[in-house]
């Protein structure tokens, strides 16, 4: 096995680090939590420009026909400046479900249009705090139902809805979200930079994505999405850690750098090991994803747990290393915390995943 990326993925992360570096400074990020606008519309006309949101769709597709290790770097990068764009909605979710579920006819007319940033696309599946499809209803190729806590629900041209047929099977829907029977209202939330919707359906007209199960396809997804999204977790926590370092440095107390504490120092160096944790979680699962491993559900669940508890650990502490005045809104820290709130949410809560490794690491004692 080999868990370093290649020079040319290397040179992809490097050139999105200092593109993203130049356009995508914390003003940005600000510039949205100021405003009711829910992306930065300039930001992702760029990041269409570049390529990124076709990384992964086959040429025939319209996309670039790169792989999942390309993705995640781009991941990496944009999590470290907290972009306030619906990559992740449209890229991991909505284009990944197409491409393991649609037909031939839905990929050829949705995924060139999603490459393109023609339309941006979201994936509706809770209901409740912690459930999934349980009265969201698709019949007769009518939606009727609603969904909560939709990703850039309010920015997304189509949603991916998983929902129950008559039989009370779990599908997968497309659903055009512009239809004049779709009601959308924005809610509030923790990272207001990347605001999520309750969208209310009623008798929707909707096309079935593909013809096989949903809910093995809705698994399938959340294990790809899980590991690019602890890509975006791992950037955005070391971009804290790097923001409190620089802090510490050039703050003085006593006569002495605050950094040069021993207490600092032990801060730093948890922090340090919570990231490369991690990392190094993060990496094993790319590599399972790359290679449709079979352990790619266990590699995806142990890569989202670590990252989720990295990320949150880090941001936090990132805010007491800046003293009395982190917490407040002119300083950066509440920014990275509030990602690593959101994230810790967007595919299922922490303890929903710590549930499914538990429940692959017993199958995988069994088979031992």
């Amino acid at each position: 096995m080999n868990f370093e990326f290649s020079e040319e993925q290397q040179f992809i992360q490097d050139q999105a680090a200092n593109f993203l570096r130049e356009q995508c400074g914390t003003e940005v990020v600000r510039e949205i939590l100021d405003t009711d606008t829910p992306y930065h519309h300039k930001l992702w006309q760029d990041v269409v420009g570049l390529g990124w949101t076709a990384m992964a769709i086959p040429e025939a597709y319209g996309g670039l026909g790169l792989g999942y290790l390309e993705l995640c770097v781009i991941a990496q990068e944009l999590g470290r400046v907290a972009a306030p764009i619906p990559f992740s909605s449209s890229v991991y979710l909505a284009t990944e479900a197409l491409l393991l579920a649609g037909n031939e006819e839905q990929k050829l007319n949705y995924l060139p249009q999603l490459a393109a940033g023609k339309l941006i696309g979201t994936l509706a599946s809770s209901e409740e705090l912690g459930k999934l499809a349980t009265s969201c209803r698709f019949i007769d190729g009518k939606l009727q139902g609603k969904k909560i806590a939709v990703p850039d629900g309010a920015a997304a041209d189509i949603a991916i809805v998983l929902a129950n047929d008559e039989h009370n099977n779990n599908v997968l829907c497309l659903v055009d979200l512009h239809e004049s029977s779709v009601t959308r209202q924005t809610v509030t939330s923790m990272d207001p930079s990347r605001p999520q919707a309750e969208v209310q359906f009623n008798h929707t007209q909707a096309q079935l994505l593909g013809n096989q199960d949903g809910l093995n396809h809705y698994q399938m997804l959340m294990n790809k999405a899980a590991v690019m999204f602890a890509f975006e977790q791992i950037g955005g926590a070391q971009a804290a850690i790097d923001m409190g370092v620089e802090y510490t440095k050039n703050r003085f107390a006593f006569g002495r750098q605050v950094a040069s504490f021993q207490a600092i120092k032990h801060k730093f160096a948890d922090m340090f090991i919570a990231l490369e944790l991690a990392r190094s979680n993060a990496y094993y699962a790319a590599w399972a994803l790359s290679s449709n491993a079979p352990e790619l559900p266990l590699a995806a669940a142990t890569a989202r747990v670590s990252a989720i508890d990295g990320f949150f650990e880090i941001s936090k502490e990132n805010i007491q290393a800046h003293g009395g005045m982190g917490f407040t809104w002119e300083f950066d820290c509440h920014l990275y915390y509030r990602r690593a709130q959101y994230l810790s949410l967007i595919i299922g809560s922490n303890r929903e995943w710590r549930e499914q490794l538990a429940h692959h690491l017993l199958q995988q004692d069994q088979i031992a």
